[in-house]
């Protein structure tokens, strides 16, 4: 293969062609070109020169819990930071992870350090670096509350420390992805609590999770950002009738209405077809555009946001503006 050199290169996999509904947890997605996962800084490092060195388009992905990756596949080069790059370290008041650390692990790392602050990750399905990246959050907390700094890798693989006021945090985003960094890992300063309490608070957290969101089936987390005014995009979705809704495996959770799940064999076009239903459901009944919180990765980009855009050229033709 054309690629070849670059398993040489690097210590950790490179796989050719990697099915990524393998690393999605919508269970969905194509081919990747080529598909690494890197053991150490020197081999992230060492993978994005190559991408650079033969003009790759280069895509980086965590858990995947929150993308859908378009049928025709992504380009390229893609670099999963996984567990290889995970781990966490506790001192004094601060909890550092690695990027590819599970946010659950993390939370229960500070619990049994006696640290308190990160209660909120608990049951939420990402790695460290993902969660930086979009400012994930729940319970009103978010990523960027609790940040004391985190450590990137630029697309010259540069390494730089950061502190949260240079990463622009706000409603489940950051400047992350727009300045073409990489999360290497990331320190949080916390405060004193008691393991039996922060335990508590965790398993309440989880509890609800449970209650409330369809954890049987695969799904991407939320769908839609909640608009910044007005009530939050699943009870949206819910009153103006979209809950159940299906188009191919793909379906509106009746469970959690912002939330869809892939029933069985769901492709990423039905999944992009439903999200356009629902938006245009919620637009004529509110006067709403939701914005998605998913990223559509894949095909150039080109074949799943001009579907994704469609519906914002109608919304902006009719209104002058998208509401969110």
């Amino acid at each position: 293969m054309a690629h070849e050199p670059l398993q040489r290169q690097l210590a950790g996999p490179v796989r050719f062609a990697e099915p990524m509904w393998r690393h999605t947890t919508w269970r969905i997605g194509g081919p990747a070109e080529i598909f690494v996962e890197p053991t150490s800084l020197e081999d992230l490092r060492a993978a994005i020169h190559y991408a650079r060195q033969h003009g790759l388009p280069l895509t980086v992905i965590g858990n995947g819990s929150n993308v859908l990756v378009l049928d025709e596949g992504i380009p390229g080069l893609v670099v999963r930071i996984g567990p290889r790059l995970g781990g966490v370290t506790v001192r004094d008041h601060s909890v550092t992870a690695g990027a590819g650390t599970r946010l659950g692990q993390l939370a229960e790392a500070a619990r049994e350090a006696g640290l308190a602050g990160l209660e909120f990750l608990a049951g939420i399905p990402g790695t460290v670096g993902g969660a930086v990246a979009v400012n994930a959050g729940a319970h009103g907390l978010a990523v960027g509350d609790r940040l004391s700094r985190v450590t990137v890798v630029d697309r010259a693989g540069n390494c730089h420390v950061k502190g949260p006021e240079e990463l622009e945090f706000a409603y489940r985003s950051s400047n992350v992805g727009a300045r073409g960094w990489i999360v290497v890992a990331a320190e949080f300063g916390l405060g004193c609590g008691d393991p039996a309490s922060i335990r508590r608070t965790m398993e309440e957290y989880l509890r609800k999770r449970r209650q409330t969101q369809p954890l049987d089936l695969p799904s991407a987390g939320s769908v839609f950002k909640n608009p910044p005014q007005g009530p939050p995009a699943g009870w949206l979705v819910e009153m103006a009738g979209g809950k159940g809704l299906r188009v191919g495996g793909a379906m509106v959770s009746p469970v959690h209405a912002n939330f869809v799940v892939n029933t069985g064999g769901a492709t990423a076009r039905d999944v992009l077809t439903l999200i356009e239903r629902v938006r245009e459901l919620v637009y004529r009944r509110f006067g709403v555009y939701l914005a998605l919180e998913v990223q559509v990765l894949g095909g150039g980009r080109g074949a799943g946001e001009e579907m994704c855009q469609d519906w914002s050229s109608k919304a902006a033709g009719a209104s002058g503006e998208p509401s969110a």
